[in-house]
């Protein structure tokens, strides 16, 4: 899919969001790489083959009182 020199990662590559941006969707919250990665602003992402990468979710640190 990629035509870039040097070629974008692929998207099983763990630097896969390096990839190039081929189409955005802003108002709803997504952009296309063209590894044929979908990635959302959540930072979760779809691959190609319907596999989900879930969002990258902070645990808040528990609040102490003293």
């Amino acid at each position: 899919m990629c035509e870039h020199q040097p070629p974008c990662p692929k998207a099983a590559s763990g630097d896969r969001e390096r990839a190039l941006r081929v189409a955005d969707a802003v108002e709803q919250g997504w952009s296309l790489l063209c590894n044929g990665l979908i990635v959302f602003d959540d930072t979760g992402a779809l691959l190609p083959d319907g596999q989900i990468i879930a969002p990258l979710r902070l645990i808040p640190a528990l609040a102490t009182t003293s």
